[in-house]
């Protein structure tokens, strides 16, 4: 067991009880009920819109309920706002890591509660503390590292050193494994099972099924702001937790494979491709076939693909799109090529959260919205209507500002974007990452309604289950190379994992020496 014994039997440390919360005219919890204690991790899961992220603010003080009440070691408190509750210690490690990347490890622990003597920075016990709050999570990043320098693991574990510098009793977690690789998830795991045994209340949200199976005691299910159950992990399975989820069975997750045209021309072809994180590269992609990129965090996917359309430099290599040299130094080159790609960082790199649905969708494609030289807000407005459609984007109206969206209408608005300029090859990086199991299924079908049509799709994931369920053909990567690639039968985890570790290379069957 994951967690504490006791934790069954502990007082309640944190309630809410029938919570309802709605912004405007617009309700979106409805009379939830919930409680956590010391020493137990409880999952709170759900479709992306079903009330998950207002919910933890209204539990962590940063959202006021519309109606009912939270009780906080027994007693019914007014959480203070601004994430003021961190003093009680109640602390929110959020899904976008909060971390100024100038500062040190040591400056980030403390900021906006730094030690001081006569109006001196006591520098030498901030990086004392630090160091003893890190030895404690067994973590071994230096305090005086720069957090730019550090990888999105340590980044994380800095994080649960600064909730625990702020003494925290219930530590919320939203998404905390989403770019983590599966050894670093594992590590992840490792700290938070510490913090259990040492009594604190780890509030858990992922989309990971696995992950909320190996990790959890309880699980919360909410759909569409309502609970649905409260139910003890060792009644439940993926498949069950799933199907409360959605409300429907899920057996069709991945639909079903159509074999492309062995015969069909190649439209794209990278030859001996070099580029920062990328050591000659070679592939080709058929038209209607779904490619997929599989290997390790690090082993240079992203690279690979951003050398392709523009964004990652070029340092020998050729790109032939349909027997034409393309080697694009722009993004604009390899849309007006016929390539888009759509990037894994949809808040950092694809949208613009402030703005509203039309701007976001149409912004790679001004020119097809241009009228006499003038924006054409019909045009734009006859776009959004088609992808709406499409891609089943769900948004209060147009002008809702993109970062009030799920994280599942984002990822769909951006799918949009990407196919506005009507592509031939596409390149989705992470397509599916931080979103639920429903709006997954409606991406895989939407991938594969795609490569039906004669669209050419590379899909680069870190899900093996995902590059396995929509891939006519897997290319793997490691260390920057491509190590090794499978098709048909030979497309399993096992062989996945070889390439990846190393264990197979190239094809060969002889283990590689250590």
């Amino acid at each position: 067991m994951s967690i504490n014994d006791d934790s069954t039997t502990a007082p309640v440390i944190l309630a809410a009880h029938r919570i309802s919360k709605s912004f405007g005219d617009v309700p979106v919890l409805f009379s939830i009920d919930f409680d956590i204690r010391p020493g137990e991790v409880h999952a709170i899961i759900g479709e992306n819109g079903a009330g998950k992220s207002t919910l933890i603010k209204v539990l962590s003080g940063l959202e006021q309920p519309s109606s009912g009440s939270i009780s906080y070691d027994g007693q019914n408190v007014v959480l203070p706002p601004n994430g003021e509750a961190e003093a009680m210690g109640i602390v929110v490690i959020h899904q976008e890591l909060l971390l100024a990347e100038h500062l040190t490890v040591s400056d980030s622990i403390f900021l906006g509660r730094e030690l001081t003597r006569n109006g001196f920075l006591r520098v030498r016990e901030m990086r004392e503390r630090s160091r003893a709050i890190l030895d404690t999570l067994h973590v071994n990043v230096d305090p005086d590292a720069r957090i730019n320098t550090l990888s999105v693991a340590d980044k994380q574990m800095v994080e649960i050193a600064k909730a625990i510098s702020r003494d925290a009793r219930v530590l919320i977690m939203d998404e905390p494994t989403a770019v983590l690789s599966v050894g670093e998830t594992q590590t992840l795991f490792e700290q938070i099972r510490r913090l259990t045994a040492r009594g604190v209340a780890v509030i858990f949200i992922s989309h990971k099924l696995g992950e909320i199976m190996e990790l959890a005691q309880r699980v919360t299910v909410l759909r569409d702001g309502q609970l649905i159950a409260t139910v003890g992990t060792e009644a439940l399975t993926p498949d069950s937790i799933a199907q409360m989820m959605v409300g429907r069975e899920l057996s069709n997750l991945y639909p079903p494979k159509h074999e492309p045209d062995v015969e069909a021309p190649v439209v794209l072809s990278v030859r001996n491709l070099v580029a920062p994180g990328v050591k000659d590269i070679s592939f080709d992609l058929r038209r209607g076939e779904i490619l997929g990129f599989a290997g390790l965090i690090g082993s240079g996917r992203t690279a690979v693909a951003e050398a392709i359309v523009g964004l990652n430099t070029r340092r020998s290599g050729e790109v032939w799109v349909d027997d034409r040299l393309a080697n694009f130094s722009t993004v604009s080159q390899s849309v007006a090529a016929g390539l888009a790609y759509m990037t894994k960082d949809r808040k950092g790199r694809g949208l613009l959260l402030n703005a509203g649905l039309e701007p976001n969708l149409t912004l790679l494609t001004l020119k097809k919205h241009l009228k006499h030289g003038f924006l054409d807000g019909k045009s734009e407005a006859q776009a959004l209507q088609r992808a709406v459609r499409r891609f089943d984007i769900r948004a209060r109206d147009a002008s809702v500002r993109v970062g009030q969206l799920s994280g599942g209408n984002q990822q769909k608005l951006m799918l949009g974007k990407t196919m506005e300029s009507d592509p031939e090859i596409i390149i989705m990086d992470e397509p599916t990452r931080g979103i639920d199991v429903g709006t997954k299924q409606q991406i895989y079908h939407i991938i594969a309604a795609l490569a039906a049509e004669g669209k050419s799709i590379i899909v680069i994931s870190s899900e093996m289950q995902e590059v396995i369920g929509v891939s006519h053909r897997v290319v793997v990567m490691r260390e920057g190379r491509l190590a090794g690639e499978l098709e048909g039968a030979e497309i399993t985890e096992t062989e996945i994992m070889r390439y990846a570790a190393g264990i197979r290379q190239g094809g060969d069957d002889e283990r590689i020496s250590a």
